[in-house]
């Protein structure tokens, strides 16, 4: 059996005095899941618009994952079946 799906992310970015907020919205088609990421200049770094974008959007991207992974495990625990077990993030060095 073929199925196809799309989801529609976005992610809007905040940036005020120092502090990059992220949110990451994603639309199932079923739900609507929101992830928040927040990334902090140190104070005696220049201040670069834009350059907090990256770990804020990373942040929240990775709470969405989180929340994805955690409704797949309830999904497969209330169906009855066994799944490959609990997703463990990647010990990859980034």
């Amino acid at each position: 059996m073929s199925h196809t799906l799309e989801w529609k992310a976005r992610l809007h970015f905040f940036e005020e005095e120092g502090t990059t907020k992220t949110r990451a919205v994603v639309d199932t088609g079923t739900a609507v899941l929101t992830g928040h990421g927040t990334a902090r200049r140190n104070p005696a770094d220049a201040d670069v618009p834009g350059i907090g974008g990256e770990p804020a959007a990373g942040r929240a991207l990775q709470d969405l994952g989180r929340q994805l992974v955690d409704i797949a495990e309830r999904d497969v625990e209330e169906t009855g079946t066994t799944g490959p077990g609990p997703v463990r993030p990647s010990s990859r060095p980034m």
